[in-house]
């Protein structure tokens, strides 16, 4: 099992992740989180985009990067977040719909895709609740019969539902 996990572990490295905030008015909104983003120790540069509201985030080589974190830090500035995607860079990973993955050191549960295998630089949107709109986490409720999705846990363990 162990074998299995570091081999899957192996397989996809975060490039970058795009977060969408909803509720800017101003710049001076897109700086505090700008600023809140940047005091996070794994990220190395933060781009925002004040017309789209959104903020391009890269991380430091071998940095351990904490989704939650980031979500975090959005919502200490006042916030909310509207849209995050992550930019994977995938080695011939294997997935299917409504099946839990680990993925680095997340376990990944893919919703409304299709069976394939992911390889190179893929975008994916995470649909945890605080991570979509809760009108769409509602809707997107229906994708699954997973008790892990209402809680974002399986056993003790953070479980991110995401889709390609």
């Amino acid at each position: 099992m162990i074998i299995v996990f570091f081999s899957v572990a192996a397989n996809a490295q975060v490039k970058n992740v795009t977060i969408q905030a909803s509720g800017l008015t101003c710049s001076m909104c897109s700086n505090s989180i700008f600023k809140a983003l940047k005091t996070l120790d794994f990220v190395e540069n933060v781009d925002a985009n004040i017309k789209t509201s959104s903020f391009d985030i890269s991380f430091k080589p071998a940095a351990n990067i904490d989704f939650d974190k980031l979500k975090g830090k959005v919502e200490d500035a006042g916030f909310f977040v509207a849209n995050f995607t992550v930019t994977y860079n995938f080695d011939d990973l294997a997935v299917s719909n409504d099946k839990h993955i680990n993925v680095g050191n997340s376990i990944f549960h893919f919703l409304n895709v299709k069976e394939g295998i992911l390889s190179g630089d893929k975008k994916i949107r995470l649909l945890n609740k605080g991570f979509v709109s809760a009108k769409e986490f509602k809707k997107n409720s229906s994708l699954t019969k997973m008790a892990c999705y209402k809680t974002g846990e399986e056993q003790k363990k953070r479980v991110f539902h995401v889709t390609i």
